[in-house]
């Protein structure tokens, strides 16, 4: 493609999203991502970030990244395999495995890369993945990176599952089977229906795979969607990640001791890219920890979903069918959406709109994301500002 082709192709695209309402402008903070940031000089209730429990600041985790930082440096050096395992690498790995009841676990660079080293380590084009129509984008690449046959079954339809499931089986054209799910749905805050997925896994002797990125920390006392079914030893991929309620960055996947070692020789993420930082490292380590001491944070973390739920429903939002903290506000047309979005922002308020393609078209939606370091003034003051700008924008 030319220098020309390309600019064409750019402006052409570029100004096609921003007439359509589908164009995403990215807002730098000013401040650390809490309950309360700032944006341009002015200061918001945060309800976009994914820091459930409010430990990306904790200063408990500052306090072992510094130390970490001060004795192995800023980077890793080199990639896992040849001298880039440190020795907080291996003791985080030990204490995924132990938060998550697996055998063993292994540390990437975020959840994305999870997904992408994961699912090629073992499915192939001799192979079929059964995928929830709702799952996460990274699942999805990851998929279709192992060149294996997707069959898509509607989100959370047992029954569909069920016929994909035995129809792929008796066809024997596949080698192996997986079913691959989201624990809980980012966009609508759904659950999986695990026992349902493991029961029909089971029958056909299916592989089961769970990313469970929005469910550690938030499911199951803090220890994911898969405890809170207790299916440990049912589940054979746990994908997990160290940047949304662990506060920090990276990704993992916990399992048998087999897997991990496969993983470690044939996930080319973890071949060749360099490790995780030291820092970052240990702050997840530590952070883990916090959740193992205590379910103080995961409560609060509820408490304050709940409540911030509660109010919005009231009021007359469509917040969806949400089983967890992440509240949507389904507004429909996507320009509308953006719009409201931005009277929020003006108001006080920032929660980013969330439109297609990372959510069907006609379902756009402002996502919420209440943390346990919110207070009930923030979210009292924000249920305000949602009257005010849903009754203003004609929404309730």
């Amino acid at each position: 493609m030319s220098s020309k082709q390309l600019e064409a192709f750019l402006n052409e695209n570029l100004e096609d999203l921003k007439t359509r309402g589908l164009y995403n402008v990215i807002d730098p903070l000013e401040s650390p991502n809490g309950p309360m940031i700032t944006i341009e000089g002015k200061e918001l209730i945060n309800l976009s970030s994914n820091n459930y429990l409010g430990l990306a600041t904790d200063s408990r985790l500052k306090k072992v990244a510094t130390e970490a930082l001060e004795k192995y440096g800023a980077g890793a050096g080199a990639v896992r395999t040849i001298n880039g395992t440190l020795k907080v690498h291996i003791e985080l790995e030990e204490k995924i495995a132990e938060f998550k009841q697996t055998e063993a676990a292994i540390a990437y660079q975020s959840g994305f890369m999870c997904n992408m080293a994961a699912i090629s380590a073992v499915m192939d084009k001799n192979d079929a993945i059964l995928s929830d129509e709702l799952n996460h984008a990274s699942i999805i690449d990851g998929c279709r990176l192992s060149r294996a046959k997707i069959i898509r079954y509607n989100h959370s339809d047992m029954e569909d599952l069920r016929a994909k499931a035995k129809e792929a089986k008796e066809s024997g054209q596949y080698n192996k089977l997986m079913i691959i799910t989201d624990g809980v749905f980012s966009m609508d805050g759904d659950v999986a229906l695990l026992p349902e997925i493991v029961e029909i896994a089971e029958e056909f002797d299916i592989m089961t795979y769970v990313d469970d990125a929005h469910g550690s920390g938030v499911l199951g006392k803090g220890a994911g969607t898969v405890k809170h079914f207790g299916l440990q030893d049912k589940v054979d991929f746990q994908i997990g990640t160290l940047s949304k309620a662990i506060g920090v960055v990276g990704g993992y996947v916990a399992g048998k001791k087999n897997l991990i070692d496969w993983l470690k020789v044939r996930s080319r993420p973890f071949l060749f890219s360099t490790s995780l930082t030291p820092a970052d490292v240990a702050a997840s380590k530590r952070a883990i920890e916090i959740l193992q001491e205590s379910t103080e944070l995961h409560d609060k973390l509820w408490e304050n979903g709940d409540y911030l739920k509660k109010g919005l429903k009231s009021l007359g939002f469509n917040i969806g069918n949400s089983e967890t903290p992440i509240t949507p506000c389904i507004i429909g047309d996507e320009a509308l959406t953006q719009q409201f979005s931005k009277r929020l922002y003006e108001e006080g308020v920032y929660a980013k709109s969330i439109v297609f393609p990372t959510v069907p078209r006609g379902t756009g939606r402002v996502r919420n994301m209440p943390t346990a370091a919110h207070s009930k003034e923030m979210l009292d003051h924000a249920i305000a500002i949602y009257e005010k700008v849903g009754k203003e924008m004609g929404i309730i």
